[in-house]
Parts: C-alpha cells; structure tokens; sequence
C-alpha cells in the first residue's frame, strides 16, 4: 500500500504554476498568490498565519500611503514590538495622485511590488519553490510590472519603490519578531516526554506520560500540504508565544515554566483533563476517558450504510455561540449520536431544531437529506483542507474571498452599514482585519499547546487498550487505566469474537473496538472504503491518511476551533450580520470524488451553513469526527477565538477608521438592532441623535439611520425620527 502511495505522491508533486482566474481586485489576486505559496509549502499554520498577517498589513500600508481620509498606517511610521518603521510622510505627500484612478493604481502597483517581494523571501525554500517563484512572476507579468525594479526610493522612484520598502522593512521586522525565522523557525528549549508513537504498529510504543504528546513516527510521512515528510516531525511552534502578535495585549500573558523552559502563554484557560492511572473509571467517571471515548465513539459513525440518515440543512444545523466547560460537555455534544445535543429531538430523532427561514428569502430552508457517515466524512476532509491545504487560516481567507469580497464587489459597507466604500479599501481593511485575529489566534493556540503538551486520541486510546479495561476487576486484562467495556463498542474478545484468532494469533483476553477500521482496509482509496467493523483497539487509527495520521503538535487546545471562532466573530462585524450573503453558503462534495483518504461520498450533497458561526462549529466537531481532538481541546479553543476574534477587529478599526471606533470596544460604530432612534446609545431619543442623523441625510447608507431600510437616508426616515423623538428606551 506504501508503494502505491508513494508513486502517487512522487507523480503529484511534479511542479507546474497555477493560472489563475483573474479576479479584477489585485489585492484579492495577491492574497490568492500567498494562498497558493502556502499550499505548495509544508503545512505549519503558525507560520502561515504570520506570513498572512505580515502579507495583508503590507497591501494595508500600501493603500493607506496614498490615502488622505483619517486611516491610519500599520507598520509605516510606526514601532510594533520596539521595531520602528520610518516613514517620511511629509515629503512623500505630493506624491499622492489627486486623480482618484491613478491612486488606486499606484496602491495596487505598490501592494503588488510589496507581497511578491514578501513571498519570494518567505517561500524560496518550500519544496514547490519553482512553482511558486512561476506564479508569482506570472501575476506580475500579466500586471505588466518589471520584476527588476528593486528600488526602495520611495520618495523618487514611484509606487513600485514604496512597495519595495515596506517589503523589505516587513521582512526585517519578522527577523526579529520572536518566530526564529533566521533557525528557519526552530524550537530553542522544547523537548518531548514521550519516544516516537509508530502508527504502522500495534499500540503507543512504550509511551512514558499518558498525558502528553508523542512525536510521530511513519515509514511513509505526507503532511497535510500533501508535502513528502524525511524525517520524523518536530513539534511546530511550542514557543510561538515569543511571536510579536497583533491585538495580543500583555493583559493576555501569562508566564509559565516547565522542564527549565518559560512559556509565554497568551488566553491561557487553564489545564486540559488529565488521566489518573491509579483509579478505576468509567467513561461517565473521568473527563479524560469521556472525551476520549467520544471520539472512539464518533469514529463509529463514518460508516454510510449504517443507516442513520441526516437533514445537514441549516433547519436543522444550528449553532448559537455556545462554548461550554468540562461540566457541560455532556449537554453540548451528543457522546453517543455524534453532533450536539441541539441538533436531537427528545423523542430519539434528528432535526427541525435550526433556523426556520433564511432571512434574505423570507422561505424556509430546503432539507438536505445525507447519510451520518458521509456528512462525518467528508466534513472531516473539507475542514482539513484535503491533502493540498492553505491550512486553517488561509481556509478562512478563501471563504471571505469566495463568499464575500468577490461576491459583492461593489457593494461593501464596513459592519454593513454606512456608504458603499471603494472595493479595493474594503478589501485591503478586511485582510487586515482577519489576518492579524489568524496570527493572534496562532500565537494564543499554539503558545498553550507547548507548554501543556497535551496528547492526541491516537496515543490515549492506544495507551488505554494497552492497560486493558477498567469495568471488571474479574475479568481478563483488567487495569485501572483501561478502556471501559461498552457493549457492540469496546468489548473482551472471547473464543466466539470474530477476532479470536485474528491474524493467525490467538487474542482472547484482549480489548476488541467497533470502529473505522483504518487504513490497513485500504488499498487503492479512489475505489476503496475500510467500514466500520470490530478491530484491535491498540490498531485505532484516526480518520486521516496512513501516511499523515495525526498533526505534528500537541492537541490542547485546537487551533481549527481558535481560527474558526474567531474568524465567524469578524465575519459578523464585518458584515453586520450573523448569516452568509443571501443566507446560505455552499460547498459541493461530488459522489465518489470529493473524499481523498477513502471513496466516497456515497451520494452528491452540499454542505450548507446559513450563518458564520454555523460554519465554525462545522469546523471544531470535523475535528472529532476526525480523530484529531476531544471535546477538552475544542471547547476552550472556542472561548479563546471568541476573544482573539473580536479584540483583533476593534483594535484594527483604531487604524482603518480611528474616526470611528474605540480600541477594544468599537462603541464608536452604530448599532443597527438596539433603540430605533437612539444613535448615541444615552437611552433619549433627543437632540444629539437629531444632529447624527442630519449629518447623514441624503447620503447611500444601511444601518441605523436608514429607518426604512430603503438604502437612502431621506425624508421617511426623518419621518420615522420625528416620531420618536423625545421617546426613552
């Protein structure tokens, strides 16, 4: 099988640029040459967040240059971290074109100077450097610019020098920034607990702590990018919370020590649940063995056959912000039928329990009837990023690019509300905005996972069918530390179990799981599919492929959580409103096409999320489905992103309107669902709200001015006004 997949990687890698489909916005056109970078490099979302930060406050700066409204500059003129940036914004002033086309010009000539010089720094030593050095050189061509001008006279030598400029400052700045980005990002004092777990063999290898994480092991190792791995994986980034973040405050830091090394941790929640190998427990007596077993239990559910049929529309699938503690995991998630407990209705069925109409429509939402198994496999796969990925956060750059910027060009208001802004500003703050909550999220997410160093379910499952089972002292293979014996899921093998003498070796008396049997099922996955059947729990393997298995980090806690919480909290700022453009997103999965570690799906379905949050609780539980987390690395994630998410956008609304917001608050912008009436929020419908809605009249706006929701400030919306005026709320 490792043959076949190794002739199939070595024929996959051969190197050819991408053409792009050209999207009219070079900003969007740039952050796609970073996204492809991205995919043909090794998948190390740290550094990926980072250089998607880095990539969109240069396209930021380069706008902001050559603008003269009150938007204020990143990193031009100004000191991040103690590394100042000069800028000599006096003289450069008449260099700002007075014709409104030629300013756009010059801002995307710069911004484009700006990312390519970043991207051929960063990624000239990814293993598809040829590829991307061709795309790159090609979306330069085909923007008619000379790759040779290397200038950074901005002052005399036009756009493509302040390009240039920033780039090289931006460059300099992430030399010194706390990434050891010149050790080509090395760790500087972590080390393992635990020797290398070999997946290809029967349980842990001999771990030490069953606590903490183990560094994998394979014969064949392909990282999520779909990258040939020679070399048994170090951990990635356990000291990223050295990293110069974005929004991260020290408010947010907390220092800790362990094994001689100091841990900058950023929203630390607290320890993950840990496993006491001296006390008996069954899964509803130990938080470890519970979320641990879920997992085991959710793997169960990837067989498409079994029967269990699901509505996956947005009636159904609902999620409202939850973000529970240890004590509440078991009135969240459904331990047994996989999903929340939202989503089951008290009479043992599923569904009917989300959203009743889309609110653009005015209809309710189609069913959209799916197999569990494939709706849990191919959410799996989707929120992984398949075997060529942006990794998580350019995922959600893809999103906002596909579902949003492009979409409704033309139409962008900053929180959905006010004036219709030029695309290219809304774009560039919106990159902004997203890539500084990705690289804080990375920096809170990652700056935890070191110092906890928290095992992954292939190792505690493993671990815990080494020991046995824990129910009965009496019978064969007992241990405090085992598994707990559930019926047609974790049982002893006896002479009558189809196990017995599974192999040609005798195995009564050991632990038997009912589960996604694995890859060792699989043998061509285009035509292959491994079933759920009974298997030898210390041979449990995740839903991945055999030759990724399981991410090499640490699980607590999740960054797919962070990354996406946080990413839904800005898309609701952004937007000012919880739902997708037109209510519903959409994301096809062709039958017998889409999955990539086996065949399937079983039949053709979209998955469909009618708002934001919809979308990121897809993405925390696929990681369940998947193998990859507990609920204990997911929950937490979740609260953290919540924060990141929306401390990274007001703080980048002090620079892109500083006019308008208030760091950390945003109270500057006005809220469209409180007090009709109220714009200035003192409870009194009164004079000073009067004077904020003339400063409006007659202008395109949507929000709280346009009482009528007619898109135009006009006389019926005074009309509304008059009305109130004088009311309390």
């Amino acid at each position: 099988m490792f043959k076949l997949l190794l002739s199939t990687f070595l024929l996959s890698i051969t190197c050819f640029s991408v053409s792009f489909a050209q999207s009219g916005h070079v900003a969007i056109e740039w952050n796609e040459q970073v996204l492809e970078a991205i995919r043909n490099d090794f998948a190390r979302p740290t550094i990926h967040a980072r250089n998607l930060m880095h990539s969109s406050a240069i396209m930021y700066d380069c706008w902001a240059a050559y603008d003269t409204t009150s938007s204020k500059q990143y990193f031009l003129g100004n000191s991040i971290g103690g590394f100042a940036i000069e800028f000599d914004f006096d003289n450069f002033a008449p260099n700002i074109p007075a014709n409104s086309m030629d300013k756009i010009m010059a801002q995307e000539v710069a911004m484009s100077y700006g990312v390519y010089r970043l991207i051929k720094h960063r990624y000239m030593d990814s293993p598809q450097s040829v590829a991307t050095m061709l795309n790159i050189n090609h979306q330069m061509a085909f923007q008619g610019l000379d790759t040779l001008v290397v200038s950074t006279d901005y002052l005399n030598d036009g756009p493509a020098a302040l390009g240039n400029y920033i780039a090289e400052q931006v460059i300099a700045f992430g030399l010194q920034d706390g990434s050891n980005e010149v050790n080509d990002y090395g760790n500087l004092c972590y080390t393992s607990n635990n020797p290398n777990i070999l997946p290809e063999n029967p349980g842990t290898g001999g771990i030490v702590d069953p606590n903490s994480w183990q560094p994998i092991e394979l014969s064949v190792a392909i990282d999520q990018s779909g990258e040939l791995i020679t070399e048994v994986p170090p951990f990635l980034g356990p000291e990223w919370g050295n990293v110069q973040g974005f929004a991260l405050r020290d408010s947010n830091l907390t220092q800790l020590t362990r094994d001689a090394c100091l841990y900058n941790t950023y929203h630390n929640p607290g320890p993950p649940v840990y496993l006491d190998t001296t006390v008996a427990s069954n899964f509803d007596e130990s938080d470890y063995k519970w979320g641990f077993g879920m997992v085991l239990k959710w793997s169960e559910h990837l067989d498409p056959f079994d029967g269990v049929m699901w509505d996956i529309s947005p009636a159904s699938l609902k999620y409202n912000g939850e973000t529970p503690d240890v004590d509440g995991f078991d009135s969240f998630y459904d331990w047994e039928r996989g999903g929340l407990v939202s989503w089951h209705n008290p009479d043992g069925s599923f569904g009917g329990n989300g959203h009743q109409t889309n609110p653009y429509t005015g209809l309710p939402y189609e069913p959209n009837i799916v197999p569990r198994g494939d709706y849990g496999r191919v959410i799996a796969e989707f929120w992984a990023d398949g075997p060529d990925s942006e990794t998580p956060p350019g995922h959600w750059f893809t999103l906002l690019n596909e579902f949003i910027l492009i979409p409704n060009a033309g139409a962008h208001r900053w929180r959905g509300q006010g004036p219709i802004i030029e695309d290219i500003e809304f774009v560039v703050k919106s990159y902004l905005t997203l890539g500084g909550a990705m690289h804080d999220c990375a920096i809170s997410a990652w700056s935890n996972k070191g110092y906890y160093d928290y095992l992954r379910p292939v190792s505690a499952i493993r671990f815990m069918a080494e020991q046995g089972q824990s129910t009965d002292a009496s019978q064969p293979n007992y241990h405090p530390a085992g598994l707990p014996l559930v019926p047609g899921l974790i049982e002893i093998i006896d002479d009558d179990h189809p196990l017995a003498d599974f192999g040609g070796v005798d195995h009564v008396g050991d632990i038997a799981i009912h589960t996604w049997k694995g890859p060792d099922y699989i043998e061509i996955p285009q035509i292959d599919q491994a079933g759920v059947d009974w298997i030898l729990a210390e041979n449990w393997w995740p839903y991945q492929r055999p030759s990724f298995v399981t991410p090499p980090f640490a699980g607590y806690f999740s960054g797919h959580s962070t990354f996406s919480r946080a990413a839904a909290e800005q898309f609701e700022m952004l937007t000012g409103s919880a739902y997708w453009p037109g209510g519903m997103a959409e994301w096809p999965a062709s039958m017998n096409q889409f999955l990539v570690f086996e065949d399937g799906p079983s039949m053709t379905f979209n998955l469909q999320w009618a708002t934001f949050m919809d979308a990121s609780n897809e993405s925390a539980l696929s990681r369940i489905w998947g193998g990859i987390h507990p609920p204990v690395d997911d929950a937490p994630a979740r609260n953290v992103g919540k924060m990141v998410g929306k401390n990274a956008f007001h703080f980048a609304e002090t620079i892109v309107f500083p006019e308008l917001a208030m760091e950390f608050g945003g109270t500057g912008f006005i809220a469209s669902d409180v007090c009709v009436g109220d714009f200035n929020a003192d409870g009194l419908i009164g004079s000073s709200d009067f004077l904020l809605f003339l400063s409006a009249y007659g202008l395109g706006w949507t929000g709280a001015y346009d009482m009528d929701n007619s898109s135009q400030i006009g006389a019926s919306d005074l009309l509304i006004l008059l009305q109130k005026f004088g009311q309390t709320c």
